[in-house]
């Protein structure tokens, strides 16, 4: 009996259920007084007509928190739980035939300054539960009184009132919350959308700086390969000219070596010849001092840096000309824009055309004689 008692208390009021309603569709049960309050403190606003509302509105189950939606005549409109009513009237029948005789004595507490009385009254000037004692000799002689069974109903009130208005301002709250989270999740989804935004904007970047180092490149690359393919064939003249030096030598050393003086003469004379020829490289080209430099490709990115250091977002005015600038970066050959929000500038480095090298002779012979 106990647990069936429990069972048939009312979440708000804590009491037992007087006229119980069905709260749709969760089928929890509360007071149509309980449900009514509550119902009031979380539609405060909604116009009322002699005292009963004239329009439908919404609150939450205390028990479940499930949204129950009313239609125009509120509370009244739902529907009477009869089992449970039925339910509750067999239970006091039952608890009052099952113990005829003893009656259930009502454990009331006792004054703590006179022993025996028990607290019957209470003092609305301290806002306290006293006895009659108190009352006509002790601290409250004074003081104004009231029947404790009155100011019980009127606190009961009190308390369920502001329980109702508890669960309106909770309700209220739950509606805030909900809000703070979807903008929690929204603020989530932009910062996503943003850095991707902002990772393509700097792979352009990326993309644009790896076009101009492989240009850059390409260009002292083809210099390099350049000047070593004509070193490498300028080496291979000298070296076919000391070769044949080398054998006129040998030839030589053995002509100084003939017994024979007419001999001797006879083969001198072509020899002097020979070595006469070979003394004289005017044939072979000569290297040009610093040819070998390659200080005209030198790169100062300084300006560069700084205006890659200085980009940050872009302003709202400055949003609408960013197409603008970054097609003119990508055609022009004067100023490249490098944007990832902000708009900085930067001068390209011209490398000054490669030195000039005779690779003839006649040229090699006038750059000698300078």
């Amino acid at each position: 009996m106990e647990n069936l008692e429990k069972q048939l208390i009312c979440p708000i009021c804590l009491e037992m259920f007087s006229k119980p309603v069905v709260i749709l569709p969760c089928q929890h049960n509360l007071c149509r007084k309980c449900a009514n309050d509550v119902f009031t403190a979380s539609n405060p606003y909604l116009p009322t007509r002699s005292g009963s509302l004239s329009s439908g509105g919404r609150f939450r189950c205390p028990s479940c928190r499930h949204e129950v939606v009313l239609d125009r005549h509120g509370v009244y409109g739902l529907q009477r739980n009869l089992l449970v009513e039925n339910i509750i009237d067999m239970f006091k029948q039952e608890s009052s035939s099952s113990k005829p005789t003893p009656e259930r004595k009502e454990e009331m507490p006792m004054c703590d300054v006179h022993e025996g009385e028990k607290i019957n009254i209470y003092c609305v000037t301290h806002g306290v539960p006293t006895c009659s004692m108190c009352k006509v000799f002790g601290t409250h002689k004074d003081c104004e009184v009231a029947p404790i069974s009155s100011i019980y109903q009127t606190k009961k009130t009190e308390l369920s009132d502001g329980i109702a208005m508890m669960v309106g301002s909770n309700d209220r709250m739950q509606g805030f919350i909900s809000q703070l989270e979807e903008a929690c999740r929204a603020i989530e989804e932009n910062g996503r959308r943003q850095k991707t935004l902002v990772c393509e904007k700097f792979d352009k970047l990326y993309s644009i700086l790896e076009e101009k180092k492989r240009e850059m490149s390409q260009k002292v690359t083809a210099e390099q390969e350049e000047k070593v393919n004509y070193i490498q064939s300028l080496t291979k003249k000298y070296g076919d000219h000391l070769e044949e030096s080398c054998k006129i030598v040998e030839m030589g050393i053995q002509t100084m070596e003939e017994p024979e003086m007419a001999l001797f003469l006879q083969n001198t004379k072509p020899l002097l010849k020979k070595i006469e020829d070979a003394s004289s490289t005017a044939h072979l080209d000569k290297v040009e001092r610093g040819y070998e430099n390659m200080d005209h490709y030198k790169v100062e990115f300084k300006r560069e840096g700084n205006a890659l250091r200085s980009i940050n977002f872009a302003q709202d005015d400055e949003d609408e000309d960013e197409e603008d600038e970054e097609a003119g970066a990508e055609e022009g050959d004067g100023t490249q824009t490098v944007s990832a929000g902000a708009a900085v500038s930067a001068a390209p480095v011209q490398p000054p055309a490669p030195q000039q090298i005779s690779s003839t002779p006649s040229a090699t012979k006038s750059a000698a004689s300078t």
